[in-house]
């Protein structure tokens, strides 16, 4: 899978400028490392599903970015990262998602490209019915105070997907950060250049291990008529946030290899519902 590692490549180059002549590889208001993990993780799917391939390469599928679902039932709304879905229509943006790697700033490995270029590329266009639906989510700091916020938005996509399609798959995404010192961009509202930044200081592993034990608590679903997210999956990283490079965490306690919300056992999950629901597209 090349998702975690296009994730933390593109991730430790700084982008996002404040008003304060700063940049920043993450930014609690900015959308890029969302943007960069749902990117990843369309192209993680599309390489392990061939059904998938199948549909973008006859026209079938389509993605959009930003797309707002609202719920049949309660009429709630949310838009969601990223989807792929069937056409709405013939009209396209334009855009592809190998033409988003240079809107997005994100980095390729040789593996990573040469993937890129022998796959379909899927077109952005007016979205007809969704088949999947991604969310991601980070969590870099402050992780205890942040843990009642980031349940409720993750519970309210799921509701939200499956309010508007039971058979829509739901896909989330977690990035969260093992670093015991981190540079918050709102603690640092000033040029850094000119004084010494204030660095927030984390428990570890116990913070990181918390957030881990609340995303475990998500409802997840086995069949439609279900509540819950179709797909979890969890990267743990090491972002300081200062210009330094992010690294990929393997060891504990990030999720271990074969575990359910390990980022390969995600997508392999969801690329196997996929070929299975939709294979009659």
């Amino acid at each position: 899978m090349f998702g975690p590692t296009i994730l933390v490549d593109s991730l430790s180059v700084p982008t996002i400028e404040d008003e304060f002549d700063n940049t920043w590889q993450y930014h609690p208001r900015s959308d890029r490392h969302s943007k960069i993990a749902c990117w990843a993780v369309a192209l993680d799917l599309l390489n392990t599903s061939s059904t998938l391939q199948r549909h973008v390469a006859e026209g079938k599928v389509v993605f959009g970015v930003n797309h707002e679902m609202r719920d049949f039932a309660t009429g709630r709304k949310k838009d969601l990262d990223l989807v792929l879905a069937r056409p709405a229509g013939p009209k396209t943006t334009g855009r592809t998602l190998a033409s988003l790697t240079e809107k997005y700033g994100i980095v390729l490995r040789e593996d990573s490209a040469a993937a890129l270029q022998q796959l379909p590329d899927p077109v952005e266009a007016d979205v007809g019915a969704v088949l999947v639906a991604l969310e991601a989510k980070a969590c870099m700091t402050a992780h205890i105070k942040s843990l009642p916020r980031l349940y409720d938005e993750l519970n309210s996509s799921h509701l939200t997907v499956h309010g508007a399609s039971e058979n829509a798959l739901a896909i989330a995404f977690v990035m969260v950060n093992l670093q015991e010192e981190f540079l918050s961009p709102g603690l640092n509202q000033f040029e850094i250049a000119r004084g010494a930044p204030e660095v927030s200081f984390h428990v570890q592993p116990k913070s990181t291990e918390r957030v881990l034990q609340k995303i475990a608590e998500m409802p997840r679903r086995t069949r439609t008529g279900q509540h819950g997210f179709d797909g979890i999956g969890v990267v743990v990283v090491r972002a300081r946030n200062d210009g330094t490079p992010v690294k990929l965490v393997a060891a504990p306690p990030a999720p271990a290899h074969g575990d359910l919300f390990h980022y390969d056992s995600m997508i392999t999950r969801m690329a196997n519902e996929y070929d299975v629901k939709f294979r009659h597209v």
